[in-house]
């Protein structure tokens, strides 16, 4: 069975390590409600994508 003959350092860890990071997620707005939206998704509020609407919006149910 294979065993390393020395401890593996601090740097040569990062270094294997380094593309494992988190992206975060880019948010953009719709340009017509001003909600966050992810990019390249149709607005779930207002159904707008690239200036035109795509999707009628889901009527809002009201709660009793």
């Amino acid at each position: 069975m294979a065993v390393p003959k020395r401890r593996t350092s601090h740097s040569k860890t990062r270094m294997r390590r380094s593309h494992q990071h988190v992206k975060p997620i880019q948010i953009q707005y719709c340009p017509e409600c001003s909600q966050p939206v992810l990019p390249h998704r149709v607005c779930t509020n207002c159904g707008f994508y690239q200036g035109r609407e795509v999707v009628m919006p889901k009527e809002k149910k009201e709660r009793k």
